[in-house]
């Protein structure tokens, strides 16, 4: 009689198996699952309108308390992915200021801003011509300017970019005008002091450069003539010229005799009427009473008048008068002065103003 052969169970091995498979389709659906969250995270683009996002990080803040404020938004939705994808990447830095995320913005791209430091930048025009007040005023309504105490007048303004009272220094003219870029936060006195660092190294660099028999014992002098060049002419093609006429009468030792100048003394008693009373009427800075050059300057001058007082037009002209366009006749006799008031002043035309007509 045959003995019938058992066969060995098999289950306990497919039981094994199907442990396995099953094992390691839930790991693939767990990372499956991961990459879903990584790329909701990290690729998909952030809940930023059409119009973008602007939000402010604070000096001090990292880039952790970022995306959290950031979630608090909406904007981001999972923080700790994005905060372990900047590690990873090495891009955990982060800079203070104003930034704005355009629609399609993703978390790495947003990493990438924060870690670069790409904030918002603001556009500020000093010009030519103006006062160190209407600069002040200009700086402090400045978008996103830090409105300072020590920028609250113009003399904190200037004591706190160095100018000391107690010897009458006076930060007119000092400021140099220009176009400035600046990120928000920036503070009145850190733009402020900006214009004056550029202004000194452009002061300095024309100097170095300058002509030859020039009445001036120091920069601050050419500063001065600058001032009075910038506010005498707005036609680049006469700023050597009306410097070569103020050179010769310093020389010679004749009065300027400049309006502006008396203008400026007149300060806030100018109701913009002068007459010749105001010619007459004594200040510090009336060149038609006053020899030589006022004691400061009495505006911001830019680089091609500073230039202009340091490179005067060489000729004979001793005299100029407005024309009524915008430029001037120059004369080099008294008598032939006196014809061209006559022509030009006395009989004033219809449209006489006394600056250039803007370029349409």
């Amino acid at each position: 009689m045959k003995k019938k052969q058992t066969k060995t169970s098999s289950k306990p091995g497919k039981r094994l198996w199907r442990a396995f498979f099953g094992a390691t389709f839930l790991l693939l659906l767990a990372a499956a699952a991961a990459l879903w969250a990584l790329r909701t995270a990290l690729v998909e683009p952030l809940a930023v309108d059409e119009d973008g996002l602007r939000f402010e990080v604070t000096s001090g803040s990292n880039l952790s308390r970022a995306l959290r404020d950031l979630q608090k938004e909406g904007v981001v939705r999972w923080p700790r992915l994005v905060l372990a994808y900047a590690y990873w990447q090495g891009e955990t830095g982060i800079h203070a200021g104003e930034y704005l995320l355009p629609r399609g913005t993703n978390a790495m791209d947003l990493v990438a801003r924060l870690n670069r430091g790409d904030v918002t930048r603001y556009r500020l025009t000093l010009v030519e011509g103006w006062t160190f007040r209407q600069a002040l005023d200009q700086v402090r309504s400045g978008r996103n300017i830090v409105q300072s105490e020590a920028g609250s007048t113009a003399d904190a303004a200037a004591r706190a970019l160095g100018f000391d009272d107690a010897n009458n220094e006076s930060p007119e003219g000092w400021i140099f005008p220009d176009t400035y870029i600046y990120r928000s936060g920036t503070t009145d006195i850190d733009l402020l002091q900006q214009a004056y660092q550029r202004m000194q190294q452009v002061l300095k660099e024309e100097w170095q450069a300058r002509g030859d028999n020039l009445p001036y014992s120091s920069p601050y002098d050419a500063l001065i003539m600058a001032s009075l060049i910038e506010k005498e002419t707005g036609q680049p093609s006469e700023r050597s010229e009306i410097a070569g006429v103020f050179v010769r009468r310093l020389n010679m030792g004749m009065r300027l005799q400049t309006d502006p100048t008396v203008i400026y003394g007149l300060g806030d008693d100018f109701d913009g009427n002068l007459t010749r009373a105001h010619l007459r009427q004594a200040t510090p800075y009336n060149t038609y009473v006053i020899n030589g050059l006022p004691p400061t300057p009495i505006a911001l001058p830019g680089r091609e008048a500073i230039r202009a007082a340091l490179n005067p037009k060489a000729g004979d002209s001793l005299y100029f008068v407005g024309k009524g366009d915008g430029s001037h006749h120059f004369s080099a006799t008294l008598a032939e002065h006196n014809r061209a008031v006559r022509e030009f002043q006395l009989k004033r035309r219809a449209d006489y103003r006394s600056s250039p007509a803007k370029e349409n």
